[in-house]
């Protein structure tokens, strides 16, 4: 492939001997924002310390269970069944807990790992814990029917008719079972966002139900102080964590800022533009790229929170966020009034200046994830040539921001290009169908030669950034300098 033609704002990319492969956002107005104010700065050790507490919780629970009797259990057949089925369910309880706080929203987790981390790891560990649960219900029933004339039927009736807290274990198993199944990819694909993120509040009844049946019926806990010390205490500090940051600090949050809506913004195509005012929203701390979860009071479907990203970098007295309307709270942007009343959980989210490494910058973005990065591009520190943001889009006319795009690009010396056209069927891809003689590699280091010297960020569909996240490694870009944010739940 010949070089790369220089690309550079308001000019035109072209593929050689091809149709051109991009196109220059348009020079428009003045975009009217505010200079962007600077924001905080992440602590690397933060990720650590997290980390480490995990760990310690699960070598804690290990250590209880061996200073218990653990280990001499294994010495028969019904025992070593027991024993085994024990430290299961103590393990499985702690993952519990654990998913539970990594989705408390706990400031110095959540500016550690970003919501698309915390979301892989809240999963990873849902779905080991449920494992193990399963694995302790049926250890405990065959090492107890193992040890009696009662049988294996007869076992499982004792359990719940006769020991305390079994029926409201049997409860919880339910209740986390429900959560689960809607947790496959198939399922989840079949709900909506609202009807999920109700059922999964499941979660919680089944964590707490859980608990009885330990401290009254648990070998680990009768007679146990610093077991029941430990349990109570990483019970309690979940359920601590879940009411100040999910509950407590929002409110507290939203009644000192009082944000109010502003203005309302058709943007055509099914996109609505919502600014949003406030007393010293400086003090929120919000950065261009990160999001928070809102609540428009008043409107169908308040009680749900939504999570939308900042589309403008915040100056301190507005904050605009943008969305298509693929949904029942998305679409129902467009019937708000100035004046109504708004609530705001966060900001949440690692797509942001913070995790910035590098000097230069690629913004890649595709149909509305182009929101976080048009505050991006606006607010980033920067020289003129630093940055350069692709927005991959069906066709030009569907380029959301595109003004908006090149007056900024053109105001900072930055590169904004459009990538129009249909999706590529042939392979799975990144790219337009007009680009199918290029690798997504070769694409990508066709526009920016220089990306490996690069931080990537990235937002879009899923599936789309799979592929630019695989073609800016195979590129040369360090995962480490790969920055992305999801927003499928």
């Amino acid at each position: 492939m010949s070089a790369a033609p220089s690309v550079t704002a308001g000019t035109e990319a072209t593929v050689p001997g091809r149709d051109p492969l991009t196109q220059p956002t348009r020079p428009a107005g003045a975009t009217g924002r505010r200079s962007p104010r600077p924001g905080r700065v992440d602590q690397p050790w933060w990720r650590d310390a997290a980390g480490v507490l995990a760990w310690l919780s699960m070598l804690v629970v290990v250590a209880l269970w061996v200073s218990n009797g653990g280990v001499q259990g294994l010495g028969s057949v019904s025992g070593a069944l027991t024993t085994t089925g024990r430290l299961t369910g103590l393990i499985a309880s702690d993952l519990l807990l654990i998913q539970v706080l990594l989705m408390a929203r706990i400031p110095f987790v959540e500016r550690s790992y970003g919501q698309d981390e915390l979301a892989r790891r809240h999963r990873l560990v849902g779905f080991t814990s449920f494992n193990l649960l399963w694995a302790h219900i049926v250890l405990i029933t065959l090492g107890y029917a193992a040890s009696t004339s009662l049988g294996l039927w007869g076992t499982i009736v004792d359990f719940v008719l006769n020991y305390p807290g079994m029926l409201l274990a049997l409860a919880a198993t339910g209740a986390l079972c429900m959560v689960v199944v809607t947790s496959v990819r198939k399922a989840r694909a079949r709900l909506r966002y609202e009807s999920w993120h109700l059922i999964h509040l499941y979660a919680y009844l089944g964590a707490g139900l859980a608990l009885p049946h330990q401290l009254w019926t648990g070998l680990d806990f009768i007679g146990n102080r610093a077991a029941t010390v430990y349990w109570w205490g990483l019970y309690a500090a979940a359920v601590a964590s879940v009411l100040a940051f999910r509950v407590v600090l929002p409110l507290v949050r939203s009644a000192r800022h009082r944000l109010v809506v502003s203005e309302v913004v058709d943007e055509g195509q099914g996109v609505t533009s919502v600014v949003v005012t406030g007393r010293r929203l400086d003090l929120l701390g919000v950065r261009a790229g990160q999001f928070l979860q809102w609540r428009f009071l008043g409107a169908p479907g308040w009680t749900r929170s939504h999570p939308y990203s900042v589309s403008a970098a915040p100056d301190g007295h507005s904050l605009r966020i943008t969305a298509a309307h693929l949904g029942d709270g998305s679409s129902a942007l467009a019937s708000l009034r100035p004046g109504s009343r708004v609530a705001v959980e966060g900001p949440y989210g690692r797509l942001h200046a913070g995790v910035r490494t590098r000097r230069k910058v690629l913004l890649m973005a595709s149909g509305i994830g182009v929101t976080p990065m048009r505050a991006l591009l606006e607010e980033l520190s920067q020289q003129p040539g630093d940055v350069t943001l692709i927005h991959r889009v069906r066709d030009p006319g569907s380029a959301l921001f595109s003004e908006e795009l090149a007056e900024l690009a053109q105001a900072r010396g930055a590169t904004a290009l459009t990538v129009p056209g249909s999706r590529l069927r042939t392979r799975p891809s990144w790219l337009p169908e007009s680009a199918a003689h290029l690798s997504d590699v070769e694409a990508l280091r066709h526009l920016v030669p220089d990306v490996a010297e690069r931080d990537v960020f990235v937002c879009g569909s899923p599936q789309w950034m799979d592929h630019v996240v695989a073609a800016a490694e195979q590129a040369g870009v360090p995962r480490e300098h790969v920055h992305v944010e999801r927003f499928s739940y």
